[in-house]
């Protein structure tokens, strides 16, 4: 098995839809960039490498706090957004669209247990549940030798 957008053309142009909206503003996410190596809908999972600017402890060179909670809520959403595109994916795009545009962080919990040393770093989502309006996923931020350095929970409007 390959990537999800690899093997589902269909979600692939779905997120092309939502990444043209931002047209040539950057975003959050580009800012982050974050490589997309989720390899079907139920497990996101983006990597990344150390920055400059993600140091959050300049004498230790670890990533910032800040900086991992992101990255936990941004692959937590990703995970929110597969499940949802899961249950409408038979759905005209004008209902994918409008279901899949109400996703949004509502609460995040971040266990930060033990500091955010490497050079490449991994993180991953799963869905916990999906509801008609909540979503609750469950990420874990991990760096290149395995170490767990971040777990997260977030709760996610998804609409009704």
């Amino acid at each position: 098995m390959g990537n999800v957008f690899d093997d589902d053309p269909e979600f692939r142009s779905l997120v092309g839809y939502f990444e043209g909206l931002a047209g040539k503003n950057p975003t959050f996410d580009t800012f982050l960039n974050l490589e997309d190596d989720s390899p079907d809908l139920d497990l996101a999972r983006f990597k990344f490498e150390m920055r400059d600017d993600f140091v959050g402890n300049l004498v230790y060179r670890i990533l910032h706090g800040g900086l991992i909670s992101a990255v936990l809520d941004t692959v937590g959403g990703a995970a929110v957004f597969m499940s949802v595109y899961k249950q409408v994916r038979d759905k005209p795009r004008e209902v994918q669209v409008r279901k899949l545009s109400k996703n949004a962080t509502i609460d995040l919990r971040v266990d930060y247990l033990r500091p955010g040393k490497g050079r490449e770093f991994t993180a991953t989502g799963w869905i916990l549940r999906t509801g008609n309006k909540v979503a609750v996923a469950r990420m874990e931020l991990r760096n290149e030798q395995g170490d767990l350095i971040a777990v997260g929970t977030g709760c996610y409007s998804i609409g009704s």
